[in-house]
């Protein structure tokens, strides 16, 4: 996927989860809407060079959407939440050109990211975005989410149905050696992890190369339970 314009800039602060303040050329501050709400403390640290993207929504305060930052040892993590499952469909829409694949689709009572259709059989896909990292190791998720669980047992109740299901980590960023389920935020998505998998839920994960203007899926990281 990719940004139509991207300019460059130096991360002040975080006032609350969904703005943030930047120092941009000449030294002018600027607001600009995060467009991850999640914690990121270990990204969004004084200091750290930015990428925005010109905001779309001209009904938007902010002219600008803060989409990735630069980790020291890792280089640039895209943290916009949207761009996972954006890059997710281009990369499997590279892979199976033949096959139909569906974005938003619902099956009980959830709205899986991804539906593929492929000779009769169906299988749903969720998308995970990953942007956390220590010491070369991926881990999700950053904060605890009941409604990550909810996900795992609508694809289990979909596997025991008959359907295909997956869990797509889509790390945004590369220099990853695994990923894990972070048992330290949030135990119970661990152990909900490691049910599905038992149950026959594939259980993936993906790096990205992540430059100023773009985010693209490129390879398999090893998952470790």
């Amino acid at each position: 996927m990719t940004y139509t314009k991207t300019i460059h800039a130096e991360f002040i602060d975080r006032p609350n989860r969904f703005i943030a303040n930047v120092r941009m050329s000449r030294g002018v501050t600027e607001t600009v809407h995060v467009k991850n709400t999640g914690r990121c403390r270990e990204l969004l640290v004084s200091g750290r060079q930015v990428i925005l993207a010109c905001g779309e929504n001209p009904a938007r305060k902010t002219k600008y959407d803060l989409i990735a930052v630069n980790k020291p040892g890792i280089g640039l993590i895209n943290m916009d939440s949207q761009a996972p499952n954006t890059a997710a469909y281009e990369w499997l829409k590279k892979r199976f050109p033949n096959v139909e694949i569906r974005r938003e689709v619902t099956y009980g009572s959830s709205r899986f990211d991804l539906c593929v259709t492929d000779g009769g059989k169906t299988t749903f896909i969720e998308v995970k975005g990953v942007t956390l990292e220590k010491d070369g190791v991926a881990a999700f998720p950053d904060a605890p989410t009941e409604h990550g669980i909810k996900h795992i047992r609508e694809l289990m109740a979909a596997k025991a149905a008959g359907y295909g299901a997956v869990i797509l980590f889509v790390i945004q960023m590369k220099g990853i050696s695994y990923l894990v389920p972070n048992d330290n935020t949030h135990p119970e998505f661990g152990e909900a992890l490691r049910e599905a998998a038992a149950v026959g839920v594939e259980v993936m994960a993906v790096d990205c190369i992540v430059t100023p203007d773009s985010m693209i899926v490129d390879g398999f990281v090893p998952v470790k339970l």
